[in-house]
């Protein structure tokens, strides 16, 4: 009989151990750090390694998950934003 892999393992029993202490955790410690970038190591099946080194886009936007939550992909938040523009008050020109 085969062994239920990682992820049916885990929707098996959906509560949480009471082993398990999140009270002192900190949300977002790490966003500053990824903002600057991370290099990931993938390790093949083969033995080798591959380094990748990524740094985000210039203009990239981090978005809080309970707002990531409400837009599925980039399209669905631009199309939001779009409909706000007109609600912002023009610019004024510099002298």
């Amino acid at each position: 009989m085969k062994k239920a892999t990682g992820k049916a393992r885990r929707t098996k029993n959906k509560e949480m151990r009471a082993e398990y202490d999140f009270s002192q955790g900190a949300r977002g410690r790490h966003c500053r750090a990824m903002r600057g970038g991370y290099t990931i190591a993938v390790r093949k099946a083969d033995g080798t390694t591959v380094i990748k080194d990524v740094i985000p886009k210039r203009n990239a936007v981090l978005l809080e998950p309970d707002v990531q939550a409400h837009f599925p992909d980039s399209d669905s938040v631009n199309k939001a934003l779009r409909c706000l523009i007109p609600l912002l008050p023009k610019r004024r020109k510099a002298l």
